[in-house]
């Protein structure tokens, strides 16, 4: 089981074709993940409607992606995601 205490960030990201090319990857390799997602715009569609979007602001970006490994797995998953 993946904890704060025993995880480490391997990746963050706001595409979600990244996100699931990672997620492929260490499942393939059977290295246990989490995937901890933070939205950005959803949280603000009250203030301005969903058809506003602020000056300067990515749509595309709207989720922020966090994917973490355990400890002991993350060299091997690091390397794997980078090659």
């Amino acid at each position: 089981m993946i904890t704060i205490f025993n995880r480490k960030e391997l990746a963050i990201t706001y595409s979600i074709n990244e996100q699931a090319r990672i997620r492929d990857i260490l499942t393939a390799e059977g290295i246990d993940y989490i995937i901890d997602t933070k939205g950005t715009v959803m949280r603000n569609m009250g203030a301005r409607g969903p058809a506003i979007q602020q000056f300067g602001e990515n749509i595309t970006a709207g989720t922020e992606y966090r994917i973490y490994v355990l400890k002991k797995d993350y060299d091997k998953a690091s390397h794997l995601i980078h090659t």
